[in-house]
């Protein structure tokens, strides 16, 4: 580990370990620290942030994947006042575009969606139709008994479902859109409609300047102010309990250390493995938990590409999700004056994509991406980089809420809270820390922790 555990000798209550330093567990261990408890938080990689994280692209450093803030993340938007960074945040209206039949066309705006080409009017007034609905659903639960594939050809019809919704589904689902609930879309959507729905006019998207790289730095320094143990490049092998019922964590590096509770922020596949005295029915849920993972190209080029944030893509040959231009949105001057642009594909977590060497995906996304804008060259491509995440967001399946296992587990003084718990909203940093924000009361309010081995 790059820095050593040490006693933690103030007068807290608990100690608390939390694993897994991504925005979830960053935010648990603040609020934990507030409550008075001495918190250690411990990452695998060399840097906080987990998917949030900032990496270099060539000499400029950004995102290491696409983010934007809305005016309606009120839990994000809360941390960064707290931070000192919500003052510096810069608001932009952006455009979305579609790629479709080998065309791009503007969606940014009512009249332009009234002349999307593809749709008839019936279809577009069926799809219109679908979001407003489905914007006004207050019982969500009704929705994951349902496949999404079903509940939108319903109400859209075929011809939208096949023209529009079925290629935006494979582009975040792949193939498991066909055992996805239709929670999802309905999760999908009201994101969307939030700012309307506060009061706001419009919804605009914003950015600190600096990007994620600077909100998490902010972050790791207020952390430890206010106390908290930080603990990089720290493997976890194993949690379990001593004789006295207190938590033993050992690493992959020999150490271990002890805690009267740990707070366990990763993948349910990986607590089922560093878990092994779980009851065979908790081990079962969190195996049976399937999470889609991306591979998600990062270029830096001389030049944009063209005037839309989101580029959506329903042309089936395009091997990536869509195009994400972040200098439409962010100023150019944080890329030197160049343009950033996103390349995801989206994938089951187990898919055999993932072994498939840089190089192959350069090719592909590259080839593909010269043929969407023929006047981009080569020579215009200044850097690519690729990020691989098998575990990104789980798939919101038939039933999903009613299978996903209690987050005190029946190792005493052993939480799990992780991404699979976000079941009324789609991944996005705003759900991660409302998600922090609302444990914190079901933590404290268990103090002494009861036998569930039964």
């Amino acid at each position: 580990m790059s820095k050593s555990w040490c006693e933690v000798t103030d007068t807290a209550t608990q100690r608390y370990a939390v694993v897994g330093g991504g925005l979830l567990g960053m935010t648990l261990a603040l609020r934990l620290r507030q409550h008075g408890h001495a918190v250690t938080l411990f990452e695998r990689s060399n840097k906080l942030g987990g998917l949030a994280s900032a990496w270099r692209l060539g000499d400029v450093e950004w995102d290491r994947h696409y983010h934007v803030i809305l005016l309606s993340d009120g839990h994000l938007r809360s941390i960064l006042r707290e931070l000192d960074l919500e003052r510096h945040m810069k608001w932009i209206e952006t455009k979305t575009g579609f790629y479709t039949d080998g065309t791009f066309f503007s969606m940014s705006s009512s009249l332009e969606f009234l002349r999307f080409p593809p749709l008839g009017f019936l279809s577009k007034a069926r799809l219109a139709a679908t979001i407003f609905y489905a914007s006004r659903i207050t019982n969500w639960r009704t929705l994951e008994n349902i496949l999404v594939a079903d509940w939108l050809r319903h109400w859209s019809g075929s011809t939208t479902f096949e023209k529009i919704w079925l290629p935006l589904l494979r582009a975040k689902l792949g193939e498991s859109y066909r055992k996805t609930s239709a929670a999802f879309i309905w999760a999908t959507i009201q994101r969307m409609y939030a700012a309307r729905r506060s009061g706001l006019k419009k919804e605009m998207f914003g950015y600190v300047p600096g990007g994620y790289g600077r909100i998490l730095k902010t972050f790791n320094d207020h952390l430890e102010k206010e106390g908290v143990e930080i603990v990089l490049d720290a493997r976890l092998d194993s949690v379990g309990n001593q004789d006295d019922e207190r938590v033993i964590l050992h690493f992959a590096d020999g150490s271990h250390n002890v805690f009267d509770r740990a707070v366990l922020t990763i993948p349910p596949k990986v607590v089922a493995r560093v878990c092994p005295d779980l009851t065979t029915r908790e081990a079962q849920l969190l195996e049976g938990i399937e999470y889609q993972g991306i591979v998600c190209a990062s270029l830096l080029l001389e030049k944009p590409l063209g005037p839309y944030y989101i580029t959506n893509i329903t042309d089936s040959w395009v091997p990536f999700t869509a195009v994400i231009e972040m200098s439409a949105f962010v100023d150019r001057e944080e890329f030197g004056g160049r343009s950033l642009v996103y390349l995801p594909k989206y994938l089951a977590g187990d898919d055999g994509s993932f072994e498939i060497p840089d190089e192959e995906w350069e090719r592909r996304f590259v080839e593909a991406l010269m043929r969407m804008y023929p006047d981009l060259r080569e020579s215009d491509i200044l850097s690519f980089k690729l990020s691989r995440e098998r575990f990104v967001y789980a798939l919101p399946t038939l039933g999903y809420s009613s299978r996903l296992p209690s987050r005190m587990t029946s190792i005493p003084g052993v939480w799990i809270v992780n991404s699979s718990h976000i079941i009324n909203g789609t991944l996005n940093v705003n759900e991660t820390i409302k998600l922090a924000e609302g444990s914190i009361g079901e933590l404290l309010a268990h103090e002494d922790v009861p036998d569930l081995a039964g």
